[in-house]
């Protein structure tokens, strides 16, 4: 008589599993975003355009950004030396629009990061604890709301020491409103599920909540919105900078718009100090507003089909 043998079963642990079923989420969303030829185009552009800006000390020299070292003639149009012309010192305006590059995708990315942080906090607060907890903080956000954010970013970077981080800072705390506004509604909803009212008498805290429940909830809709935020901020940026307020050391692309206009290159037609820095502008901007728009159509459910 044969002995049947046993076999052991490998019983997979609840981490486990949630770790795969992660996995598959993330998967069915990159698929459902690769099937949008203009997102999955805008996210390629917005990669190449990022690594250029990360490798350029290594592909050119700076150098040729400083005036006491250019050996262009002013306003000299495009030749075979330089592709797109020279500005009103003699620099090459291809150099200096790649290098414009860097300036202005780190205060893009830096102004949205702190205006989500402060969007996000702001959002899940008034949205969690409800009361006059969320009226206070309603009113402050409609405050913002109301104030034109540009006007007030002039402020702040006319009131604060000129620089990059005072940029940054200017574009960052005008720029949070909206998130705040999108972040309260959709913890709302969260909150109003039958599983956060189980937690919740089960013994869970705020903490517990708002961290195991609401956060992974919130962060796919702010992922989305944040794409759409940095858009906002470079364009914010570029205007600064043309109207003067920015940082008068940095290459950018709204520097760039600025110098141009108050050297006459407008009036002698000196169109190759006008255009690549627009045109750089409204790429990156296009390329951000279509990656945020696909992210917004795959992870917001009132948007799918």
């Amino acid at each position: 008589m044969t002995v049947p043998e046993t076999t052991t079963a490998t019983v997979e642990s609840p981490r486990a599993i949630a770790w795969r079923r992660r996995r598959r989420a993330v998967a069915k969303t990159w698929h459902e975003f690769a099937a949008q030829k203009g997102a999955l185009t805008g996210l390629v552009l917005l990669g190449v355009t990022v690594v250029m800006a990360l490798l350029l000390p290594l592909l050119s020299d700076e150098g040729g950004l400083d005036v006491t070292r250019a050996d262009g003639g002013p306003l000299n149009p495009p030749s075979g030396k330089y592709w797109l012309g020279t500005d009103i010192d003699g620099r090459s305006v291809l150099l200096m629009t790649l290098w414009g590059t860097r300036i202005s995708l780190l205060v893009g990315f830096s102004a949205t990061v702190l205006s989500v942080l402060i969007g996000t906090l702001i959002g899940i607060t008034a949205a969690h604890f409800g009361g006059w907890t969320s009226t206070i903080l309603m009113r402050f956000t409609d405050f913002f709301l109301v104030l034109p954010s540009l006007v007030l970013a002039i402020a702040l970077s006319a009131v604060l020491p000129h620089g990059v981080f005072t940029v940054i800072v200017a574009i960052g705390l005008t720029a949070w409103p909206s998130t705040a506004r999108l972040v309260r509604a959709q913890t709302l909803t969260i909150e109003s599920r039958p599983y956060i009212e189980r937690a919740r008498a089960l013994g869970g805290g705020h903490g517990h909540v708002v961290g195991k429940h609401v956060l992974p909830g919130v962060l796919p809709l702010v992922l989305a919105n944040t794409t759409l935020v940095v858009g906002n901020a470079v364009i914010a940026d570029a205007t600064l900078a043309f109207l003067g307020v920015g940082d008068p050391n940095a290459v950018s692309w709204g520097a760039m718009l600025e110098t141009a206009l108050n050297n006459g290159a407008v009036t002698r037609g000196a169109w190759w100090n006008l255009l690549p820095p627009g045109i750089a502008i409204v790429l990156v901007v296009l390329c951000f507003t279509l990656v945020g728009r696909g992210l917004e159509t795959v992870l917001n459910p009132r948007l799918k089909k």
